[in-house]
């Protein structure tokens, strides 16, 4: 196996593991050697298609930054939280049943072989892996059964970094806390700290790293400033509830934050538009003002839009829909925005809809994962800029969605504006839903919708790079991926 492999672990979920992945995928293709990424598990309701299936978005991001082909053994195992206490399981791509009725620690036993196997398939053909943990490798409670941390970095001899958000407060404990925690010879894997989202003076840190240093050897590598607007989704799926706009605020959109929003990365475009407020609603009152209402995907339908009813939504949707305003449905949101939701096979669960579109969606038991390219017919309205604009993006969905039929035959029928049912639209114009993924990336959309572009993600993954370059000790990046005395 040729492969040097990193690994960036982090002591809490959301300290930054991902993005820092990302930019190391960069950072070391941009060295010319050949790089893929690999996280053994991810749990996230934000997947791409991919060869072979669907993965995490976090790794699909970081092979595109890597600038290799994203592929399933590159996440071998996805976890879609369904509910607090179940999740689908998704294992090299395709949905596994009797592993997602299975215990979490007998899974484990049944899942490492795979993971071991594709995480060895890529160190054979690639110089550099760079491998991202998730949460904390401190869950001693999780130790015995773990295959996603210290486990992962053991099999690959993974010269590893710890990361922790010192926004939060306690940095230095929770890194030493991490270490100690940790068997010796996992300790030693550990070869630097870094602290991310730092605010302030960084002389004021002193003599605190290096006292951490006497404690346990390990260096503090880089002290990463904060970077609200770095232009790479959320990691993990965690939106930044905080509303913003690129410039003076010309469009409201507010994207309905349900419990088990899914895809919501694909809506990342949005906040680098100029004039654009992106606004994730809760409420009924995070809607005022908005110009469009974007009901996302969703990975529990039927739960998504019970709860959404409890918040009343339900009645500030079809408040703005009665006045004109534009609203739009992607995926599951789509499917909301019919009449009825249909499941003969226990899959999602039936519920009324919104009604804001006379179609009906059943679900089936095979789900549809694909990638999708398409030409919008005719549309009028709000919407009537996408005419004829191709664009491209992705499926995930067990639903199909037609026509209600008495509503079709009392003569209320919603305009098909994608072909194969992926797209419909009221009879007034100004309600949208399609099946398509992806639409505010393809900047074909982009321009006919705001007649402006978002940075590519090849200007992200570049900025990524440049940052921890410019962040981290001069050195570090190569002795991490240093032959071996």
């Amino acid at each position: 196996m040729t492969a040097r492999c990193v690994m960036v672990l982090g002591t809490t979920s959301g300290a930054g593991k991902s993005w820092l992945t990302t930019a190391l995928c960069r950072h070391y293709a941009r060295q010319g050697l050949k790089v893929a990424p690999f996280k053994a598990q991810n749990m996230s309701n934000n997947a791409r298609v991919v060869a072979g299936g669907e993965i995490g978005s976090a790794q699909y991001f970081q092979s595109l930054a890597a600038q290799s082909e994203p592929e399933v053994r590159m996440n071998p195992l996805l976890l879609k939280p369904e509910a607090d206490t179940r999740s689908q399981v998704v294992l090299m791509g395709q949905v596994n049943e009797a592993l997602s009725n299975m215990p979490w620690r007998g899974r484990s036993l049944h899942v490492w072989p795979q993971i071991a196997a594709a995480l060895d398939a890529l160190r054979e053909e690639n110089d550099v892996v760079v491998i991202e943990g998730a949460g904390s490798p401190a869950e001693i409670n999780l130790h015995t059964s773990d295959i996603v941390n210290m486990r992962v970095a053991l099999h690959a001899n993974a010269r590893c970094l710890l990361v922790t958000d010192i926004d939060r407060g306690g940095a230095f404990a929770h890194l030493y806390g991490t270490w100690a925690l940790l068997p010796a010879e996992e300790r030693a894997l550990i070869h630097g700290f870094v602290l991310n989202k730092f605010r302030g003076d960084a002389g004021l840190l002193a003599p605190a790293p290096q006292m951490l240093q006497d404690l346990t050897g390990v260096p503090t590598v880089a002290t990463l400033p904060m970077w609200w607007q770095h232009g790479l989704p959320e990691e993990d799926g965690v939106f930044d509830d905080r509303a913003r706009a690129s410039g003076a605020v010309s469009k409201t959109v507010a994207v309905i934050a349900y419990p088990r929003i899914s895809n919501l990365d694909e809506f990342q475009p949005l906040k680098n538009v100029p004039g654009v407020r992106l606004v994730w609603a809760r409420a009924p009152a995070d809607c005022a003002g908005a110009d469009w209402i974007v009901l996302p995907g969703s990975k529990a339908t039927a739960a998504d839009l019970a709860w959404l009813r409890t918040q009343g939504l339900d009645r500030a949707i079809a408040a703005h829909a009665a006045q004109g305003g534009a609203v739009l449905g992607v995926c599951g949101g789509l499917q909301m925005l019919g009449e009825a939701l249909i499941d003969t096979h226990g899959i999602d669960g039936n519920a009324p809809g919104l009604g804001l579109l006379p179609l009906v969606t059943q679900f089936d038991l095979q789900k549809t994962v694909r990638h999708t390219h398409t030409t919008f017919g005719e549309l009028h309205g709000a919407w009537s800029a996408l005419s004829g604009v191709t664009a491209a993006g992705y499926e995930i969905h067990h639903g199909q969605t037609a026509q209600h039929p008495a509503m079709a035959a009392g003569g209320d029928m919603a305009r098909e504006v994608l072909p194969e049912g992926l797209g419909w639209q009221n009879a007034a114009g100004n309600v949208l839903g399609v099946y398509l993924h992806g639409l505010f990336e393809d900047p074909r959309v982009l321009h006919a919708l705001f007649g402006a572009t978002a940075p590519t993600l090849e200007t992200v993954f570049n900025g990524l790079a440049d940052f921890i370059e410019t962040h981290f000790e001069p050195g570090v990046l190569e002795q991490l991926i240093a032959t071996r005395p």
